[in-house]
């Protein structure tokens, strides 16, 4: 019994190793991108932009007392918050439909047009929205061409997110970074726990049976710990 319990160990352990590192919306440790600033910085007085999770989602809090429109990439009205926290998002919007994967790998419905009237549709009262933008992350599934080394700190891009404050334009800007290959959180100690954990739970169980008269007692097979 130890030696399955053994394998089944090592089984989960190279299964843990070989997993990839990112996920869809899990972002990629690979990646940094970073909100650089609004610009007209006058313009960017109480909105909060960051990046989650790596290079994953970008999260948006208006505390200006403003109304704040993201646009979509045609320009499209995408989402609205207003200067008492209405969220609020535009069903016509390409972008609503294509945010939804990572990869924009979906399909848009053929009401999403972006020069069709705005359909708002409120989605939360709290100021602050977040969605995946896929300006703001490498597209595709290889290395980019910018990086030349896996292991040095590269910039891939500079991007902008439109926006339009009071209904004057302005622009977040962004810049995402390869941060190689070894830029990921540890994996090894978490996959160790784990083994290390199920193994005092196998002890216990085990001890527990016999314990209790279990079938190794009565068949008289006696486990060596």
């Amino acid at each position: 019994m130890k030696r399955l319990f053994g394998s089944i160990s090592l089984v989960l352990l190279a299964a843990a190793l070989s997993a990839p590192p990112a996920i869809a919306h899990q972002g990629n440790p690979d990646f940094r991108s970073e909100i650089t600033g609004v610009t007209p910085a006058s313009l960017g007085d109480g909105l909060l932009f960051s990046i989650q999770n790596f290079d994953d989602n970008v999260e948006f809090v208006n505390r200006s007392g403003k109304t704040v429109v993201v646009e979509g990439y045609d320009g499209e009205p995408y989402v609205r918050i207003d200067g008492s926290g209405v969220v609020e998002v535009n069903l016509n919007s390409p972008a609503y439909y294509l945010n939804e994967d990572r990869y924009a790998d979906v399909q848009v419905p053929d009401r999403a047009d972006a020069e069709a009237e705005p359909d708002w549709k409120e989605v939360d009262d709290n100021g602050r929205f977040t969605w995946h933008d896929h300006r703001s992350h490498y597209m595709g599934l290889d290395i980019p061409p910018q990086v030349k080394d896996e292991s040095k700190e590269t910039k891939v891009f500079d991007y902008t997110i439109p926006i339009t404050v009071a209904g004057q334009p302005a622009e977040v800007g962004g810049t995402l970074t390869w941060v190689g290959k070894d830029s990921g959180f540890p994996v090894l100690p978490f996959v160790l726990l784990a083994v290390i954990a199920a193994a005092v739970g196998y002890i216990l169980f085990r001890r527990r049976g016999k314990d209790d008269g279990g079938d190794d007692e009565e068949e008289g097979v006696t486990e060596a710990w």
